[in-house]
């Protein structure tokens, strides 16, 4: 209640990429990270979950796109994560897309964000990545650089892939951020079984291989999400995350002189929530392959009907802006007790 009713209020009066930087600045004060832990980390053994031939301590992750850099992995995983995904990295640093770039729609519980991979690079997240607790499950979420061609994003991921390989425990490819002019584009079959195929080359030649996903866009038909599985089942890829924002604006409370202004960019938050249980529910229909799910969980109920619809472990990122880390807990006490 102290961050809906007190903190939130006085956040939501600045810029939200400010704010960004702001609050992960105070993460980095002396004693904040045991007080989190304190107050949000919620343990217990019944919250254990092997998915990937990993063992999670709880189902809840922070989605990608929160600690680009991996910057703040010990302090999420203080607040009560069970796994925290980096990324999205791409090979070289780069800025990103024009400011601003990040916006808040307060009344439909949602932000549209065009922030265009913005990362310091594959190599500051390693160094980052060597400075932190080596007890922490985390995710490399791996893209391309916007300058790269799509004919050669092969070698951004494989780059990406090998840099980061001995330092996190699963890899997610970003082929579905609509802030990248042309990414989605290898969403195609051709260009993703390219991708997939060449990492798992990599993957299959290592000693002990790692969790490969791929991370889909919610604006996907039906037709295309049977491509998706027919390509999972193909390259024998481990699993999906699903889904990523949307370009879609439809049944939202915000005024449409207010979404237009805002322009292009991908929506998160509450109204992704149905959409994104569909496209579980059709993969879970269709296929036994594993899924995380992410979009619009806002509330312990919204994260326990997302794992009903199929998600064997689910992700967090507006909730968590909206509601705060208490949100983790509740999900956690929950599932607990269910």
């Amino acid at each position: 209640m102290l961050y809906k009713n007190v903190i939130r209020p006085i956040l939501f009066l600045i810029d939200p990429e400010v704010v960004h930087k702001v609050v992960l600045l105070l993460f980095r004060l002396p004693l904040v990270k045991n007080i989190l832990s304190f107050l949000y980390n919620y343990k217990s053994a019944s919250l254990h979950k092997e998915i990937f031939g990993i063992e999670f301590p709880n189902p809840v992750g922070l989605a990608a796109g929160f600690d680009k850099d991996a910057q703040y992995i010990d302090i999420f995983s203080a607040t009560g994560f069970g796994f925290i995904e980096i990324g999205t990295v791409t090979p070289i640093a780069q800025p990103g897309n024009p400011k601003p770039r990040l916006f808040r729609l307060k009344k439909d519980g949602a932000i549209v964000n065009r922030m265009g991979f913005n990362n310091n690079g594959v190599a500051e997240a390693v160094k980052n990545i060597k400075r932190t607790s080596r007890n922490i499950i985390i995710g490399g979420n791996i893209g391309k650089n916007k300058i790269t061609p799509n004919e050669k994003a092969v070698d951004d991921y494989r780059t990406c892939f090998n840099a980061l390989f001995d330092y996190v425990h699963y890899f997610v490819v970003n082929v579905s951020s609509p802030n990248t002019p042309g990414l989605r584009e290898l969403q195609e079959k051709e260009p993703l079984m390219l991708i997939l195929n060449s990492l798992q080359e990599i993957n299959n030649d290592k000693p002990t291989r790692k969790p490969l996903l791929l991370k889909i866009a919610p604006d996907l038909s039906n037709e295309q999400l049977d491509d998706i599985i027919d390509i999972v089942q193909k390259t024998r890829i481990d699993g999906l995350v699903a889904t990523n924002t949307t370009i879609a604006r439809e049944h939202l409370r915000t005024d449409q002189s207010t979404i237009e202004k805002i322009g292009a960019g991908g929506l998160s938050g509450h109204p992704l929530y149905e959409r994104s249980n569909e496209v579980i529910r059709y993969i879970k229909g269709k296929s036994e392959i594993p899924v995380i799910g992410v979009g619009g969980i806002m509330s312990a109920e919204d994260a326990i009907e997302k794992l009903k619809a199929g998600a064997d472990l689910v992700q967090i990122y507006t909730g968590f802006i909206y509601e705060g880390p208490n949100l983790i807990k509740e999900i956690n006490k929950r599932l607990d007790v269910n």
